[in-house]
């Protein structure tokens, strides 16, 4: 069997491995693979062959996978609904205790009830939303 024969193969194994791991790691020795492939069907002698293949390997490693690595980063998860009022800044329409009162938050008016149930914010006051149970936003007030 040719020599080039046996790089494609290793370049398919590795190419397959990296679908399952997606570490962008075994694609780029892959694509070393297939370079060295392309030189081994020029007529490169076996150690040369080699030679090229940790080159290009150390290279796609050290070069091209960091910059990989950057632009493949996981987006951020985005809050929507009530999640994403959560740490939002809010006014106090009527005061809030620990039992009741109203805020305006988001440009909507919610029930809201105080975090620690010992304070009182005032009416008026800017409170920021620590949580939301239910209809109702669990407050606390800014200092």
């Amino acid at each position: 069997m040719d020599e080039w024969i046996i790089w494609i193969i290793l370049a398919v194994v590795l190419g397959v491995a990296e679908i399952f791991t997606l570490t962008a790691a075994l694609g780029l020795l892959g694509v070393a693979s297939l370079l060295t492939a392309a030189g081994a069907a020029l007529g490169l002698p076996v150690p040369l062959q080699l030679l090229l293949f940790a080159l290009s390997s150390a290279a796609g490693l050290v070069v091209i996978r960091p910059i990989a690595k950057r632009h493949i980063r996981e987006p951020q998860l985005r809050r929507f609904g009530v999640e994403a009022l959560v740490g939002k800044p809010a006014y106090v329409v009527s005061e809030v205790t620990g039992r009741d009162g109203r805020i305006r938050l988001a440009g909507e008016e919610w029930s809201a009830r105080a975090y620690d149930e010992t304070l009182v914010i005032p009416t008026g006051a800017t409170v920021d939303v620590i949580e939301i149970e239910g209809a109702t936003a669990l407050v606390y007030p800014r200092e």
